[in-house]
């Protein structure tokens, strides 16, 4: 599906990213707004912005600073999530829009709430994928084994075998066009034909460890406790558990759950189980 590019300058002069896809038939409710995770990028949601324009809603996908085609920073210090969720209020400005629904899987449900904290009003309602403001410690320990240990693959059969090696526990029945879509929108291809992750392998300078206060998000999350809210766990999780979305409906008055089977960190949200469930809050929220 074709959609507009914008670029976004940052407050501190970086330039980022944006995709943007136009509502189908009129606008028939608040922009939905795609924060992807930690090593991702706008390409996570090309399958499912379609089906979410179909549904009258307008959907800003950005790159997060450091990844896709918005720019590295030279500093890496500040890759941090407040400094994402600055930028992002930064793109909302810039586009126009003063509210949305937030779609944030992983690092982008983070940025979903630390935006809530700040600028409540600009948070409609949330759809957090595989996050919550308690974070198993297990998932911080798989992501910190490879963030950042980047190289450079002679060609895209190579990155898309490590790929899989890393990534097949959390999708164990997933064929090879899967494995195929799923590298080509996480890395890209260097002159000369080499391939790489589309990333700075510095964002490993700043990424949370096991042990750090960030993984304990329950003051954040409280600001979203009055606003909807779906949470989208995948079965397999090692980074969002069971008492994890438990923590979710305590902290929460206005709360819906949904499990991915045999999905684990994190599900593409084209899934059956996951693509219902956001429709149908999609249908409910402004």
């Amino acid at each position: 599906m074709s959609f507009k590019e914008h670029t976004v300058a940052t407050a501190d002069g970086l330039n980022l990213f944006v995709r943007d896809y136009a509502p189908r038939g009129g606008e028939r409710g608040l922009p939905v707004l795609c924060l992807h995770g930690l090593t991702r990028n706008s390409a996570d949601f090309e399958s499912i912005a379609p089906r979410i324009t179909d549904m009258g809603r307008r959907v800003i996908a950005p790159d997060v600073r450091g990844r896709g085609r918005s720019d590295y920073d030279p500093q890496p210090e500040r890759y941090q999530a407040m400094i994402y969720a600055q930028d992002t209020l930064r793109i909302l400005d810039t586009l126009g829009i003063g509210r949305a629904v937030f779609l944030g899987t992983s690092m982008g449900g983070i940025m979903t709430m630390l935006v809530a904290s700040v600028a409540p009003a600009r948070v409609g309602s949330a759809i957090l994928n595989d996050i919550g403001p308690v974070i198993d410690p297990r998932g911080l320990v798989r992501i910190g084994s490879y963030v950042g240990k980047t190289v450079d693959f002679e060609s895209w059969d190579a990155l898309i075998a490590s790929t899989k090696a890393t990534q097949a526990a959390a999708f164990p029945d997933e064929d090879d066009m899967f494995w195929r879509t799923f590298a080509h929108r996480v890395a890209k291809e260097l002159p000369g034909g080499r391939v790489a992750f589309a990333y700075d392998p510095a964002i490993a300078t700043t990424f949370a460890k096991p042990g750090d206060a960030s993984a304990n998000l329950l003051p954040l999350y409280a600001a979203l406790a009055t606003k909807p809210v779906l949470s989208v766990r995948g079965a397999l999780s090692d980074l969002l558990s069971p008492e994890g979305v438990e923590a979710m409906r305590a902290g929460s008055s206005n709360m819906t759950a949904i499990e991915v089977p045999r999905v684990g960190h994190a599900p593409t949200l084209d899934e059956p189980a996951a693509w219902g469930a956001i429709k149908e809050f999609l249908r409910k929220v402004d």
